[in-house]
């Protein structure tokens, strides 16, 4: 047997189909697959479009008028716009609140004494209303003549004005509205958050001396790391999409200064019929949700690669 047989004999042979030998790389695409193609015509597809209309001038129905960068320009002199990015910035600043508030409702929360499970419903059951009852409560609970805020400070001798009919009042009364139910969420996630706080280390922090303000600085939050990213990133997602409160209880009112750009974008596509200028806010809104999505992903990145 010759040397160049020896060697070939040697060489391990490639059997069975393609398929077989990358088996491990095909599957995960397999099983991706469906899931990608559903995510692409509901999402990637419509957003495409709704970037695509932004360049045009379109009513809903009939042709489309190309109109290039116009819809953007004239974004950058109208008020109602400005109006509602800074609004968005008002929400997105206050609802950062409700991390805090839900952390410490959590805290009070979470111990073992007699009711506390009715306690916690009573807490949890902003969460589970609909947002459009959440508005309905609200603008029957500012109205200043039988509204419950009303009632409560009258014998005070105080007397509120028409917090939603107020301009420099609306938009902070919604935001208050929003922050009710999403505070309920941040104490759902703490509350989970605490289950799985290690109570030796807790044990062991509190012989060393360690309680109070320096006990859950120092020890619980670190350990409340990951409620905290999933608690802010929820936070500023439902403050920058803001949009059944304000249609609920304003309607972007009064004089538009309560609007966001969520309900600007409906108002201008439903009632005004420019689907081009519409496209356009929501490619503003979109762009926006990017730069902290982009965030988000880096962060994530990053401690699964400090998590190694």
């Amino acid at each position: 047997m010759t040397d160049s047989q020896t060697m070939s004999d040697d060489r391990p042979r490639k059997t069975g189909t393609f398929f077989r030998r990358n088996k491990l790389a095909i599957m995960p695409l397999v099983f991706i697959a469906p899931a990608f193609a559903m995510f692409s015509l509901f999402v990637i597809w419509p957003i495409i479009q709704s970037v695509g209309l932004s360049f045009v001038e379109w009513q809903g129905i009939g042709p489309k008028t190309w109109v290039g960068l116009d819809n953007y320009r004239e974004l950058l002199g109208d008020q109602v716009f400005w109006t509602s990015l800074v609004n968005n910035l008002y929400w997105l600043a206050l609802f950062l609140l409700a991390p805090v508030m839900g952390l410490f409702i959590a805290l009070f929360l979470n111990q073992n004494v007699f009711g506390i499970r009715l306690v916690k419903s009573l807490f949890f059951f902003p969460f589970v209303v609909s947002q459009i009852v959440v508005g309905m409560i609200f603008a029957w609970f500012y109205d200043p003549a039988f509204g419950l805020l009303a009632t409560l400070l009258k014998p005070l001798g105080i007397g509120i004005p028409a917090i939603l009919a107020d301009e420099n009042w609306a938009t902070f009364g919604i935001i208050a509205a929003g922050l009710w139910p999403q505070t309920a969420y941040c104490m759902i996630l703490y509350l989970t958050g605490l289950n799985s706080v290690n109570p030796e280390v807790i044990e062991a922090a509190r012989l060393d001396g360690a309680k109070g303000w320096r006990l859950l600085v120092k020890i619980v939050l670190p350990q409340l790391r990951a409620a905290t990213f999933i608690a802010l990133v929820v936070t500023v997602i439902g403050a920058l999409r803001s949009f059944d409160l304000v249609a609920v209880m304003t309607s972007g009112g009064p004089y538009n200064s309560s609007n966001v750009l969520a309900y600007y974008m409906y108002d201008n596509a439903i009632s005004r019929y420019r689907m081009g200028y519409a496209s356009a806010i929501a490619t503003i809104l979109f762009l926006i949700m990017d730069v902290y999505i982009a965030w988000f992903l880096m962060r994530l990145l990053r401690n699964e690669k400090g998590a190694r």
